[in-house]
């Protein structure tokens, strides 16, 4: 008999999140009895998921394989690589290993979830972390937050290298510009597979460097040389901090600070040295009200339109602190990440009818953090690998990614657009998807995490759209007559007081149901709440062609 060993010289590398979707950016290495994960990132709930606050990936792979893991290395310090890991630290408490500032973004996330046994390591590019069978490297590279790095995953096998989210600045505000010489080194030792940010495959050229945003604020600021400046952008966005400091410092104006994760973002690059912000600029946003409009800058969050942010509550006239006043300047230096367009839109609406200026969506104010086309060419160009797995993208993107990668020669067989969960294993000589994982989204709803499923969406989705009607009935214990009732409350489906013909007919229905159950000697709840139901949905829709949820209440003295 022969007998069939598992090979243990395959690597297999699986995305828990960051394909087919933009955000959620999780990937797990596994080789012989170890395994790594690279960011740990969330996501923004669509417009079904009702209620819900953030999206994070399914650990449970991870859960189950908890001894294994050796450490979550961190590319850079954005909610969509850093977001879930005050969820998953309460399930796997392993070693974070992360840049300077990227640590210093994590340990605010972990104070506010009231984490205090994390076991953060603070890391420089070119560092390697060895373990028994991997060795991890920090390589420096460019994006719209300091400290970014790629990662280079050298084995035995070969090389792994994940870009991480980048772009090729050859002229950055910090001046630290991409490792080219590491990647070309690594490219000369053979790079077995490369996973690449694929967010801006979809765009031909280049990504304008941060630098050039900085000439369009200096335009914007002298126009409004006597209005109040209020900017809104990402809060991680730290070189697009610093060249609003830099461009109020060049037209003498103060600058306060709005928005909970402003702050907090504001506070830590300010400590930590990545934000240089000039003595006795930085001004209480409750004393805004001391200078003149023309003295004072105010950079917010809410660039996205959400919701409960700082720029949306002003919008709303909501905000405690700031009131939108006619003539304020309002620049949006962002562009909206599909889905938040409709937000967005409202805001600026909102803050156009109150007499403000609204500039959004141009590109002289705002630049990606994310290669196009000919800078992914050029990387592909460097890093030469022998197969190619698209990341951070949705399916269009990557696709779009896969197909550059054919265009420069590689095989098509040789290129992999997988989806989340997907098994790729791989060796020096062959790669080949062999399975999947369990993964998924999971819903953190207030201080739930996971509690909040398909069925609980679905029931909030019913009632966002149809309403609620509450049927309470008070019956007998001994012959099971009815006491009190029926009483019927109605919320979102009618105006119960402009619809007493239908709550009276609604009512009958009710009466003939528990008349009907009393005459057969009926006495089984269940049975009574499925026909109070069925008859009363019946009678509704006829009526009025629609379908609340209907809760029966049924009390026994």
């Amino acid at each position: 008999m022969r007998l069939f060993r598992k090979n243990t010289n395959k690597i297999k590398v699986m995305a828990l999140g960051g394909l087919n979707e933009v955000g959620k950016n999780m990937t797990v290495i596994e080789y012989k009895d170890e395994i790594i994960v690279i960011d740990a990132g969330m996501s923004f709930p669509d417009d079904e998921m009702l209620g819900v606050d953030v999206v994070i990936p399914d650990i449970s792979y991870l859960i189950k394989n908890k001894d294994k893991i050796k450490g979550i290395f961190i590319t850079h310090g954005h909610e969509d690589h850093i977001g879930a890991l005050p969820y998953i630290l309460k399930k796997i408490n392993v070693p974070i290993y992360g840049a300077k500032l990227s640590i210093g973004l994590i340990q605010v996330k972990l104070k506010e979830h009231k984490i205090n046994n994390a076991k953060l390591n603070v890391v420089s590019p070119r560092d390697i972390i060895k373990l028994s069978h991997m060795e991890v490297e920090f390589i420096k590279n460019n994006h719209s937050i300091p400290d970014a790095c790629s990662i280079a995953v050298h084995t035995d096998q070969g090389i792994i290298y994940h870009t991480g989210d980048f772009k090729i600045d050859l002229t950055p505000i910090d001046g630290e510009i991409m490792d080219i010489h590491r990647i070309c080194e690594l490219s000369k030792k053979g790079v077995l597979l490369l996973l690449a940010d694929s967010t801006n495959a979809e765009q031909p050229g280049s990504t304008m460097s941060e630098r050039t945003v900085g000439a369009g604020l200096e335009d914007l600021f002298r126009k409004a040389s006597n209005s109040r400046i209020i900017v809104a952008t990402f809060a991680s966005n730290i070189h697009r901090l610093q060249q609003i400091i830099n461009t109020s410092e060049k037209f003498n104006r103060k600058i306060a600070v709005s928005g909970r994760s402003m702050v907090n973002v504001v506070a830590v690059a300010t400590e930590l040295g990545y934000l240089n912000i000039p003595d006795n600029m930085l001004i209480d946003l409750n004393d805004i009200s001391k200078y003149e409009d023309s003295e004072v800058v105010i950079i917010t969050t809410g660039s996205q339109g959400e919701p409960m942010s700082a720029l949306a509550r002003m919008a709303s006239a909501e905000h405690k602190k700031v009131e939108i006043k006619r003539g304020d300047l309002i620049i949006i230096s962002a562009h909206p990440i599909p889905g938040n367009e409709k937000s967005i839109s409202k805001v600026i609406n909102s803050l156009f009818e109150k007499g403000a200026e609204v500039v959004y969506d141009e590109s002289d104010i705002h630049v990606s953090g994310h290669a196009k086309q000919e800078e992914l060419k050029l990387m592909h160009r460097l890093v030469r690998p022998k197969f190619f797995m698209p990341a951070h993208g949705e399916y269009r993107m990557l696709k779009i990614h896969a197909e550059l990668a054919e265009e420069l020669g590689m095989p098509s067989q040789n290129i992999f657009v997988n989806k989340t969960g997907d098994v790729l294993e791989i060796d020096r000589n062959s790669a080949k998807v062999t399975g999947t994982i369990p993964t998924g989204n999971v819903l953190v709803d207030g201080l739930g995490v996971g509690d909040v499923g398909n069925i609980v969406l679905r029931d909030r989705k019913h009632l966002s759209e149809d309403g609620l009607m509450i049927v309470v009935v008070t019956i007998s214990k001994e012959d099971g007559g009815v006491l009190a009732g029926p009483d019927i409350i109605s919320r979102g489906f009618v105006y119960v007081r402009e619809s007493e013909d239908l709550m009276d007919g609604a009512k009958n229905v009710i009466k003939d149901v528990l008349k009907d159950c009393e005459d057969r000697n009926i006495k089984e709840w269940a049975y009574l709440k499925n026909n109070i139901k069925e008859n009363l949905k019946e009678y509704l829709y006829q009526r009025t062609k629609r379908n609340p949820m209907i809760l029966p209440i049924i009390m026994e003295v």
